[in-house]
Parts: structure tokens; C-alpha cells; sequence
């Protein structure tokens, strides 16, 4: 191995350490991430870290990437072209859900309340959109398939607008209800989610949360038309 690999080799196995530890602190510090804290439960010197890592905006911005690129993962792992769209849809959001029941404070950071002072990058809304895109694509291959069983109707005036000129970007026939569709299956994922992971399900639904999240997410498949 070449000079030049081995120092590319340990500086990567160096960068994935310091996220590891700085997954830990999400723990317990929520986002309120310090390099030097960071640095301390490394033994290194808080100037080592930033060799890897130029301020904790930075640090946090990998970390955002790599929970929705996790999450991605996740749910194109579940995808099942060849299922009924509406089964496609429902395991879509099981595997998210799963995700995040196994990395509570990682959907935390992502889905949870904003950090304050932090502004996220160009670089995270390409991974910030894999499940989102997810969901949309099962609603373009239900609507070419001829499988869309009732559909919401047509968003109008300011809002309609939006949606039309976000549905540019998924094809010229798509349709701007799909893309709104696809939101509002998408906002009721993670408000379910987090509504679970957050509390907020406490002495209310306590039996079978898996059973109530799968029928308010088939309750979303049902609106976007996927019967």
C-alpha cells in the first residue's frame, strides 16, 4: 500500500471514530454537540479534531448526511417493485419507522427540532429526499401501471401552483395531486414517527403501536389513490 493510501485509509478510519463518538454525545447532548467534548472521550486534542472535522457545524453536517442516507437505505431495502403499490407504500414506511425505533436520537437530529444557529448545506438535500422520492416513485409506477384507484383532487390557486412546478421534476405527465399526494404521505410518516419516538403515544396507545402505524399509513396510501 502506497504512501498516499495508507494516510487515506487511516484519516478515513479516523473520521468514522470521531462521528461514532459524536453519535454518542447525540445521546446525551441532543445536538448540542462540542468538538472539544468530542475530542476528550477520543484522547486527542481538541486541534486534532479539527484536522478532520473545521467546526461543529461541519461535524453535525456529516452526521446529518450519513442518518438520511441510513435511512434511505433502509427503506430502499424494503422496496418490493414488483408488490401492490399500496403494499410498496405501507413497507416503505414500516422501514422507516424501524429505523428510527433502532436510531431514535440519529431521527432526532434529522427530524427533530431544528439546531439552533445551524444552516444545512446544498450536499444534504440530495439524501434528505430519498424517502421522499421513494414514495413518489411508487405513486408514478401506480399511476403508468393504471393502478391508481382514486386519486385527491387537483391542488389549486398559490399552493397548486407549487406543486405543479414540483411535479416538472418527476415528469412532464405527472400530474401536481401526485406530488402533493406524496407530502402528504411523507409529513404523516415522520409525524407519525415522531409522535411515537417523542412520547406523545404515551398511555394512549400503548398494545400495538406497529398495528396504529400501519393503518394510519395505509390511511395515507388510501389518499394518494393507492386503494
Amino acid at each position: 500500500m502506497s504512501a498516499a493510501n495508507l494516510r487515506a485509509r487511516v484519516r478515513a478510519e479516523m473520521t468514522e471514530e470521531i462521528k461514532q463518538v459524536a453519535r454518542r454525545h447525540l445521546a446525551t447532548d441532543g445536538a448540542n454537540l462540542s468538538l472539544r467534548a468530542v475530542a476528550r472521550d477520543l484522547g486527542m486534542a481538541s486541534s486534532a479534531v479539527y484536522r478532520y472535522f473545521a467546526s461543529r457545524d461541519e461535524l453535525l453536517t456529516a452526521l446529518i448526511i450519513d442518518a438520511y442516507r441510513a435511512v434511505g437505505d433502509a427503506a430502499e431495502l424494503h422496496d418490493s417493485p414488483e408488490a401492490e403499490p399500496a403494499e410498496r407504500w405501507v413497507a416503505i414506511a414500516h422501514a422507516v419507522r424501524d429505523w428510527a425505533l433502532a436510531n431514535p436520537h440519529q431521527w432526532a437530529l434529522i427530524y427533530g427540532s431544528p439546531v439552533p444557529g445551524y444552516q444545512a448545506p446544498q450536499d444534504t438535500i440530495e439524501p434528505a429526499t430519498r424517502v421522499i422520492m421513494l414514495l413518489a416513485g411508487v405513486l408514478r409506477d401506480a399511476l403508468t401501471s393504471g393502478k391508481l384507484v382514486e386519486v385527491p383532487a387537483q391542488p389549486e390557486g398559490r399552493f397548486g401552483a407549487e406543486m405543479a412546478a414540483v411535479a416538472q421534476h418527476f415528469g412532464p405527465e405527472v400530474p401536481a395531486h401526485l406530488v402533493g399526494a406524496t407530502m402528504y404521505g411523507f409529513v404523516h410518516l415522520c409525524g407519525a414517527v415522531s409522535a411515537e419516538l417523542f412520547g406523545q403515544l404515551n398511555n394512549t396507545i400503548e398494545e400495538d403501536r406497529r398495528g396504529f402505524f400501519d393503518w394510519q399509513m395505509r390511511a395515507t396510501a388510501s389518499f394518494a389513490g393507492l386503494g
